[in-house]
């Protein structure tokens, strides 16, 4: 049963409607703005300014960074979680959904709380001549806990849906495991592994809460583009602020595009969808055809060797 024509059209006119105001819009203003001035204006607001530069190096730092730190403890939960049963396996997997759920503005309240001078570790790390606060180190961890869920949110079901008989075969034959890790594991969760960078990636670059509270938003040192842009908004600069947006913006639409190239591909072979072939019947099947069943079914081939001719008799 199927909805009515002007239900369709209601539903479907006011979800492009939507798209339109609170995506297409804004974005396509972000570039016009960016441009309005002309292409030489937009390339002096980029690179004209050291802070502007230093803000695209650093975002273009940290944001690998968090991905490669996501990547080591991402492979490491998914190998746990999918291979493993163990007491309190449940509650991991439920703790990986953390920095989903709590505010960006939290998790950089609560490294402050603990890495601060008056933390828990601060007087240790001072102790030792160390200093993580309002540091590139510092980025890296608040930008590593956001994204943490993401690497290891997609390997988890690719894992669980190969099993380990792939990668037991290949222990019965012999192999290490970093000979399984590289020749069997990886092969068949690179995918899902990559699907899940590209979002971590998105999600690096683009993050200020938590990054806006350890970093001490010092320009030219730990500001990132979208502190940078906060800056120069701030400091009504409008132009050099919605130049620097639109390099975030064409980040986002690039990650996009590589996150719909990918959308089919994340799963394992085994459980992409295929399309319907026709089958051919089998010897021991009735044929369809109209001409071939006039003609009466065909007999059946020896069982015990079915390419032996037919030998009259004696």
């Amino acid at each position: 049963m199927q909805d009515p024509l002007w239900v369709r059209l209601l539903l479907i006119s006011l979800t492009v409607l939507l798209m339109v105001v609170l995506v297409v819009i804004p974005v396509v203003h972000v570039f016009y703005e960016a441009l309005r001035e002309g292409l030489a204006a937009y390339v002096q607001h980029l690179f004209g300014d050291a802070d502007t530069r230093h803000s695209i190096l650093l975002t273009l730092t940290v944001a690998p960074l968090a991905v490669l730190c996501n990547v080591i403890f991402g492979l490491a939960a998914a190998w746990a979680v999918a291979r493993f049963r163990f007491p309190g396996r449940t509650l991991l997997v439920t703790l990986l959904d953390v920095p989903l759920s709590v505010s960006p503005v939290v998790a950089g309240l609560s490294f402050v709380l603990l890495f601060g001078l008056q933390g828990f570790f601060g007087p240790y790390l001072r102790a030792q001549g160390l200093d993580l606060l309002f540091t590139v180190p510092a980025l890296i961890l608040a930008t590593t806990f956001v994204t943490l869920p993401y690497v290891a949110r997609e390997l988890i079901p690719v894992m669980e849906t190969i099993g380990p008989d792939e990668e037991l075969a290949a222990l019965s034959l012999g192999a290490n495991g970093w000979q399984i890790f590289w020749r069997v594991t990886l092969p068949n969760i690179k995918w899902g592994l990559l699907y899940g960078i590209i979002l971590c990636n998105a999600r690096a670059m683009g993050e200020f809460g938590a990054v806006s509270v350890v970093s001490g938003r010092i320009p030219g040192e730990t500001n990132t583009m979208p502190l940078q842009v906060e800056l120069l908004f701030q400091d009504f600069n409008s132009p050099a602020a919605f130049a620097l947006a639109s390099v975030l913006t064409l980040l986002a639409v690039m990650t996009l595009i590589l996150k719909v190239s990918l959308e089919g591909r994340r799963l394992p072979p085994a459980q992409r969808e295929a399309p319907d072939l026709p089958r051919e019947p089998t010897d021991l099947e009735e044929p369809t055809d109209p001409s071939a069943a006039a003609n009466g079914p065909r007999a059946a081939p020896s069982a015990a060797f079915p390419d032996a001719p037919d030998r009259p008799s004696p």
